[in-house]
């Protein structure tokens, strides 16, 4: 598979990209995007010194001033680049991806992404273009520390965070880079897996896989907690389980989050938050019931950033567990959400709620499949087989959009089906006033697939 995804850059480390390939695109960036303060960070897999060091001399190689936060999070790269005005960064980082694996993220001034149709394409035609070798014998290119980097974000951090008093809280770095600012912004926290380690020896660093939010659900369980927070590899996405170890599916708490964040904002009319196209129904009718404004945007970062920009949107989420706040440069911060969410659950607490109590008016609105993937050969082919399905099997549409795949929407319910942009997978999820019919629209859809 290609390296060049549509939201980054993403792949197995000597196998779909190479040190030489890294420095090629450090060679082609400043090419492509204007400016020559650049920032890089990187996360703690085991390539990611190699993978670094690469692109910082093709960075220096083109003309760029390179400054480095060392190891840190890819939210740290964001609000660096967007507070101290740098003209480009890349966060070296495979995020929730295996341990083999590792890439770049890659943002513009004030860190607006750059995906592969605002740049990355350009990126690859020129890196294939590209002929020069890349000696890692070379002598380090020079990437000035940025200073006092860690205390700076966490005291933005503390300084943004409510307050959650006693609540009783487990927080799961899953070996990655959330470890560095766990026991900083979670006192009292009992924390699991806070020593980095890219090999993630523990469990999976995507909290998206059950068997990866175990250790977390057993622990919140038999410790009596009230809720427990689990990071992914780079710390951008932030997930949940409540007090019995249940997941919490994360566009549940989009309404949540927007509620944490408008209890210190300055007053505005419209209040808007953002949403992809496979949020709940429920955190649609949450959101509108709390006086503000949903705005649907396509799945990923590279999508929802400019939309939320555009649309002066307060905050917002996805279902892949990614929160956006307009007060981090309108990025995604999984410590920030999880802040958020602790308040939301303190204050439930106060009021003798539990945390699957407070979300269960969300939760338990509509029967959700959650998001069901599928290999097939023709992806064009199979939403075509379910669309018929759809039209010719289900009750009469209320209205579709095709932002991201296709959202049909019924009086009954709802279903989204797209292919996804970083796997080789398509995606279908769908949502129902009953679960019986649920299970008869998926098992339609399954027979076709």
């Amino acid at each position: 598979m290609s390296f060049f995804k549509a939201y980054d850059m993403r792949g197995t480390f000597g196998t779909d990209f190479t040190e030489e390939t890294v420095y090629r695109v450090g060679r082609a960036l400043p090419r492509v995007v204007p400016g020559k303060r650049w920032l890089v960070g990187r996360d703690f897999r085991l390539t990611s010194d190699a993978v670094k060091r690469a692109l910082v001399a093709g960075l220096v190689e083109a003309g760029a001033d390179v400054s480095d936060l060392g190891h840190c999070t890819t939210p740290m790269v964001y609000f660096f680049t967007a507070a101290d005005g740098y003209d480009g960064s890349v966060m070296v980082t495979a995020s929730h991806n295996p341990p083999e694996d590792n890439g770049l993220k890659v943002s513009m001034k004030t860190a607006l992404p750059v995906g592969y149709a605002n740049g990355l394409g350009e990126v690859e035609r020129l890196v294939r273009a590209d002929t020069a070798a890349y000696d890692p014998a070379a002598p380090e290119p020079p990437a000035a520390l940025v200073p006092d980097a860690l205390a700076r974000y966490v005291a933005w951090q503390k300084e943004h965070a409510p307050d959650f008093g006693d609540l009783r809280v487990a927080v799961d770095c899953s070996n990655g880079a959330a470890a560095l600012l766990a026991a900083d912004l979670f006192p009292g926290a009992a924390l699991l897996n806070a020593t980095p380690d890219g090999r993630f020896p523990n469990h999976s660093p995507n909290p998206l896989k059950a068997e990866a939010r175990a250790q977390i659900a057993a622990f919140v369980r038999e410790n009596g907690l009230d809720c427990g927070v689990i990071f992914d590899g780079d710390a951008d996405r932030a997930m949940f389980v409540d007090e019995r170890g249940e997941f919490v599916q994360p566009d549940y708490l989009i309404p949540f989050v927007a509620q944490a964040t408008l209890r210190t904002a300055p007053p505005e009319k419209p209040v808007r938050i953002i949403h992809d196209v496979r949020t709940s129904r429920a955190a649609i009718e949450a959101i509108r019931e709390m006086g503000c404004e949903a705005v649907m945007v396509p799945v990923g970062h590279a999508f929802a950033k400019p939309i939320l920009r555009k649309v002066h949107a307060l905050c917002g989420g996805e279902l892949a567990g990614h929160y956006y706040f307009r007060e981090f440069a309108g990025c995604d911060s999984g410590v920030l959400a999880a802040t958020r969410i602790l308040g939301e659950v303190a204050r439930a607490k106060a009021k003798g709620q539990s945390f699957s109590a407070m979300v269960a008016p969300v939760a338990r609105r509509y029967a959700n499949s959650g998001e069901l993937n599928y290999k097939v050969a023709d992806k064009d082919a199979a939403i075509a087989r379910i669309l018929a399905v759809a039209e010719k099997e289900l009750p009469p549409e209320t209205g579709r959009e095709t932002m991201d795949g296709i959202r049909v929407e019924y009086a009954e319910g709802w279903f989204n089906v797209r292919k996804s942009n970083t796997e080789p997978y398509l995606r279908l999820i769908a949502e129902c006033d009953t679960p019986a019919r649920l299970r008869d629209w998926v098992g339609r859809f399954q027979a076709v697939l």
